[in-house]
C-alpha cells in the first residue's frame, strides 16, 4: 500500500492537474453509478453507462481542472496558513466559485442529456436554488476542514471523496426526470 502511496504523490507532484483531473472523472463517475444501483435500484441490464460516462467527462474536463485551478488561485491571493485565511477561503469558494459551479454543472449534464436550451434554462430554475441550497448544508464544513488542515496538493482528494455523495445527490437530481 504504501508503494501505491508513493507512486501517487509521486504522480501527483509532477502532474497535479491531470492526476486531479483522472481522480475527479472516476470518483464524478463512481457516484453516477452509486446513484444508478442504489439510489434508483436500476438493474445490470438498464444502467446507462453513457451517462456515467458523462460524468466521468464532467470530472475529468471540469471539475478535477476547475477545483484544482480555483484552490491555486486562493491559495496564492489568499494564503496557505491560519484561522482568517481558512475562513476567508471558505466564504470566497461558497459565494463565488459554488453557485457559478454548480450552475455549470447542471447545464453541462443537461447538454450531455441532448436536452434543448428551454429545458435546460426551466431545469436550472427548478433545480438550482435546492441544489444550491443542499450545498450549504454540506460544503462550508468541508471546506473549513479542507483550506484549514489538508495541504493543497490533497485538497481536490479531499474534495472529491466527500463528493462521492453530493456526485451521487447531483446525478439523482439532474436524472430522475429521465427514469
Amino acid at each position: 500500500m504504501s508503494y501505491i502511496l508513493r507512486v501517487y504523490q509521486k504522480l501527483l507532484s509532477r502532474f497535479p492537474l491531470g492526476m486531479q483531473a483522472v481522480q475527479a472523472g472516476t470518483l464524478m463517475a463512481l457516484g453516477d453509478q452509486i446513484a444508478q444501483n442504489l439510489v434508483e435500484k436500476r438493474t445490470f441490464d438498464s444502467l446507462d453507462f453513457k451517462r456515467t460516462a458523462g460524468f466521468a467527462g464532467i470530472g475529468f474536463f471540469l471539475a478535477g481542472p476547475a477545483t484544482r485551478t480555483w484552490y491555486g488561485i486562493l491559495d496564492k491571493y489568499i494564503g496557505s496558513k491560519g484561522g482568517i485565511v481558512t475562513l476567508k477561503k471558505v466564504a470566497f469558494d461558497q459565494l463565488l466559485f459554488a453557485p457559478v459551479f454548480l450552475c455549470a454543472l447542471i447545464v453541462v449534464i443537461g447538454i450531455l442529456q441532448g436536452n434543448e436550451i428551454d429545458n435546460i434554462k426551466l431545469k436550472l430554475k427548478n433545480e438550482y436554488p435546492d441544489i444550491l441550497v443542499s450545498n450549504y448544508k454540506l460544503w462550508p464544513a468541508v471546506q473549513l476542514l479542507n483550506f484549514g488542515i489538508v495541504p493543497l496538493q490533497y485538497q481536490v482528494l479531499v474534495v472529491q471523496t466527500v463528493a462521492l455523495l453530493w456526485n451521487t445527490y447531483i446525478s439523482y437530481r439532474t436524472n430522475r426526470d429521465k427514469n
